[in-house]
């Protein structure tokens, strides 16, 4: 079954753009200086042999996808190596028909045998799973809006029957413990039609964050942009804060949500959320600082809107029952959350909710949002630190996901500069005013990149496939 509007993918160009930080950014035990983002242009062409160029981008945050004791240029090089195979894999790609269709056929079956491959070739630790998902999450998302330039439409209007040649039945199925069905249902039935413009935005406390003028020090890069909480609070206009925390000291943990938490309360600052970054491993570590927040700060302890991810995302490996957690708080999915399979598995150890990333691939991250949806459970669309281009896709699915609370946006707080070319066409999206990212200028076909208007000048391309 096929349609007039299918497309196959026919190219791919791979750039790498170097970003440094101007703070550096704590990932649990690591720390994040600079990245690399993957960019892509893909070409695509239909079965009457019209032809498009879509754009996809992703930071390779190496700390955040292979957390490991291997030397971060190890990481680096590998993943970078991985873009490399993967831009003449999609270049090559016989699959054809939507980009869900497209996108979930490489995930299902090439993107596990290439990174068997890969590892298989590889001396040492192999690469994992969610390593791989971001190295590919450029070229999906270049695929989607490629479709979307190739028809002249905005890629969130095309994921419905109209466009599609089949429906969710043909990729996901309902938990056996309810009696959804997926028969005739399309991504569009799970988005919010039309979007939002103005999302509340999310700023990262980072453990290395300075929370007051004594802890400043020679570091200060004296940029002209805050370096206290307080200054970004009042500066943004911020409503609502995510802290991250170590997860293996509980007694730093809970001083550093409470000295947040002061802070927040001072400020009006509505909203915080917790990030234990994956190292926590009894929930009764979690449990006790909810609960004495709640006996001795109930403010602070009302002001949590969820927890995230504080236990290992390695489901199958730690099968933690979570419920204990999530009886105190909505509980959310992140690293976890690689597809909708092992979300299902997440709700049966108690986690009730799901953070969307465009990192795991918009094809993925719109597959769990509506597994996720249809099972009641809630959304938030975090960030991986994203500049540039990569920004656009990341606050267009939260803008049509429907999240518990706008969006987590934080790349205009570790690289402003670095999106300095876009935000000249897109100024809303890559600054927080009044607590808000503003996604008006995101218009036309793909994502409303507007790319023409972009005059980003770009390095030698790193792979170059037809």
């Amino acid at each position: 079954m096929s349609k007039a509007t299918d497309i196959r993918p026919r190219g791919a160009t791979l750039y790498f753009l170097p970003v440094q930080t101007r703070v550096p950014l704590k990932f649990g035990p690591e720390t994040l200086t600079h990245v690399t983002c993957a960019r892509v242009a893909m070409r695509v062409e239909d079965a009457a042999g019209r032809a498009a160029v879509g754009w996809g981008e992703t930071p390779l945050s190496v700390q955040w996808v292979w957390p490991s004791a291997l030397g971060y240029e190890t990481r680096h090089h590998a993943l970078k190596q991985f873009c490399g195979i993967l831009a003449r894999e999609w270049a090559h790609f016989e699959a054809s028909g939507h980009p869900m269709e497209v996108g979930h056929a490489f995930l299902e079956h090439r993107l596990p045998e290439l990174l068997a491959a890969f590892n298989l070739d590889r001396d040492g630790e192999p690469m994992p799973w969610l390593a791989a998902l971001v190295c590919c999450s450029a070229f999906d998302i270049a695929l989607h809006d490629a479709y979307g330039m190739l028809h002249g439409a905005p890629i969130y209007d095309t994921y419905s029957a109209e466009y599609m040649n089949g429906a969710l039945d043909d990729f996901i199925v309902p938990a056996a413990d309810t009696t959804l069905s997926f028969a005739d249902r399309h991504p569009g039935d799970y988005l919010v039609m039309p979007r939002r413009n103005r999302l509340p935005a999310w700023h990262l406390v980072g453990g290395k964050d300075w929370l007051d003028p004594s802890e400043c020090d020679d570091s200060d890069p004296r940029d002209g942009y805050p370096v206290l909480l307080r200054d970004w609070i009042r500066r943004d206009g911020l409503k609502c804060l995510k802290v991250k925390l170590r997860g293996d000291d509980a007694a730093w943990d809970y001083e550093r949500l409470l000295a947040v938490g002061h802070i927040a309360v001072e400020e009006g600052v509505d909203w915080l959320t917790t990030d234990f970054n994956s190292t926590v491993r009894d929930p009764e570590y979690v449990n006790d600082i909810l609960d004495r927040l709640m006996l001795d700060h109930p403010r602070i302890y009302g002001m949590i809107l969820y927890v995230e991810q504080p236990f290992p995302y390695e489901l199958e490996k730690y099968s933690i029952d979570v419920h204990s957690v999530s009886a105190r708080k909505p509980l959310f999915m992140d690293e976890s959350a690689h597809d909708w399979r092992v979300i299902m598995r997440g709700r049966e150890l108690g986690w009730t909710g799901v953070a969307l990333k465009t990192c795991k691939t918009q094809t993925g991250a719109l597959l769990s949002l509506c597994w996720a949806k249809a099972h009641g459970m809630t959304l938030m669309v975090q960030d991986l630190t994203n500049p540039m281009l990569a920004q656009i896709p990341h606050v267009q699915l939260a803008a049509h996901a429907g999240t518990i609370m706008g969006v987590e946006t934080n790349a205009m707080q570790f690289y402003p500069e670095a999106s300095r070319i876009e935000a000249a066409v897109h100024p809303g999206i890559y600054e927080r005013r009044d607590g808000c990212v503003d996604l008006s200028t995101l218009q036309g076909p793909g994502f409303g990149c507007r790319i023409d208007e972009i005059a980003r000048p770009l390095p030698e391309p790193a792979a170059v496939c037809e």
